[in-house]
């Protein structure tokens, strides 16, 4: 496997904190291949052998505007209970639904943009249901939860030109961490 050529912008970078245009269609080429390149880049960052050879901090998620290209598209790689890798390629996202029950992740989020420790809770719904285009301009809804849904919300705030430390309380990093259930 060949490490694709990605920058990931620092939390610095002020379009990290700017609204994502919407994609027309047809898609550029260019955006296509790098749609391609960011799942390649998070699969290798999940992977040991590559991690550690490249340096890579393992990554679930990655959002066009972390690239430098503030366009509403993200790409997510999980890695599933056999080894192999979900991906999704996400465009246009709009939550459509989303559950009154709220969690968040124990061991704290995490940013590829962000290269520092962030003490605090994100709060996230734990089931939402988007509505997206694939790279065809093809719309269709889709339901995720758990682990999943944290990572949608985080990709989706991207693209709002919202970072997860933006969600933590300064004063009370930990506030209503009893209202919602950890994962």
């Amino acid at each position: 496997m060949k490490l694709p050529d990605i920058k990931i912008l620092d939390e610095k970078n002020k379009l990290l904190h700017k609204k994502s245009e919407e994609i027309k269609f047809p898609m550029d080429k260019k955006d296509i291949d790098l749609l391609q390149n960011m799942l390649t880049y998070l699969e290798m960052s999940q992977i040991e052998k590559y991690s550690e050879k490249y340096n890579l901090r393992p990554g679930m998620g990655l959002a066009f505007v972390q690239v430098g290209v503030p366009k509403r598209a993200f790409v997510i790689c999980n890695e599933n209970d056999d080894g192999e890798f979900d991906k999704y390629i996400i465009i246009n996202p709009e939550i459509i639904s989303m559950s009154e029950e709220m969690i968040y992740v124990g061991e704290g989020e995490g940013c590829l943009s962000i290269n520092r420790e962030v003490e605090g809770i994100v709060p996230r719904h734990a089931r939402i249901t988007i509505k997206a285009q694939n790279e065809d301009g093809e719309e269709y809804t889709m339901r995720v939860r758990e682990d999943l849904a944290v990572a949608f919300q985080h990709e989706i705030d991207h693209l709002n030109g919202i970072m997860f430390t933006d969600h933590i309380d300064p004063k009370n990093p930990f506030k209503d961490a009893d209202k919602m259930r950890e994962i």
